[in-house]
């Protein structure tokens, strides 16, 4: 398990824009994830700032919860707790299986002890596979050392999009990078493209 503050900055960006910043960097890693995401019925979790997602690497899998910081560090960036119990490979595909077969089942680890502490039982044992999404992830160091995420992302009605996200625990870092990239690439942060999460993002491109 592992639990932090995640603080990033997060852009959508034209393929054009993607594909330059794609070109410029060298990549450190790249790799495909599966992405599914949970919630009641009733939307409990998005309705709280919240959400619980499954994903499916090559090798390995992953269960996370994200909600929203009380005690923020700052305003600017999207900053979210973050709570990770690994999984394998097995473990996760029988979990997304299960929900696609309309079978309800209890998360467990840490991500169960707060969805229950937070939300209680009848939440956290309702929740349900809502949608999906299939990523392409390059990360690669960015200006200042600071890493870039360069994120591909198709979801279940086919529409796709493209996302830089820039995480680190100073913000100051942050806007000095994306300030450079903005400069370099020609693209501007706007409040129609900025710290809009990949969550709401595949709800509204769910079937």
């Amino acid at each position: 398990m592992s639990k932090n503050i995640e603080i990033e900055s997060k852009t959508l960006i034209d393929q054009k824009t993607y594909e330059k910043m794609r070109d410029a960097f060298a990549s450190r890693s790249e790799y495909n994830q599966q992405n599914f995401y949970f919630d009641t019925p009733d939307l409990d979790l998005a309705n709280n700032d919240a959400s619980v997602r499954i994903r499916i690497f090559v090798e390995r899998a992953e269960q996370t919860l994200k909600a929203k910081e009380d005690n923020p560090k700052q305003d600017t960036f999207h900053e979210v707790v973050e709570i990770n119990d690994l999984l394998s490979l097995a473990q996760g595909e029988q979990m997304v299986n299960a929900a696609q077969r309309g079978e309800h089942f209890s998360f467990g680890g840490d991500v169960q002890k707060y969805l229950l502490d937070h939300f209680g039982k009848e939440v956290a044992d309702n929740l349900e596979l809502r949608t999906w999404s299939k990523t392409r992830r390059i990360i690669a160091p960015g200006p200042d050392n600071c890493d870039l995420t360069l994120d591909m992302t198709i979801y279940e009605d086919g529409f796709t999009d493209f996302e830089l996200e820039i995480e680190n625990d100073d913000p100051k870092l942050i806007k000095k990078v994306l300030t450079e990239l903005e400069k370099q690439f020609n693209f501007k942060s706007t409040k129609d493209n900025t710290n809009q999460n990949k969550v709401q993002r595949a709800y509204s491109h769910a079937k």
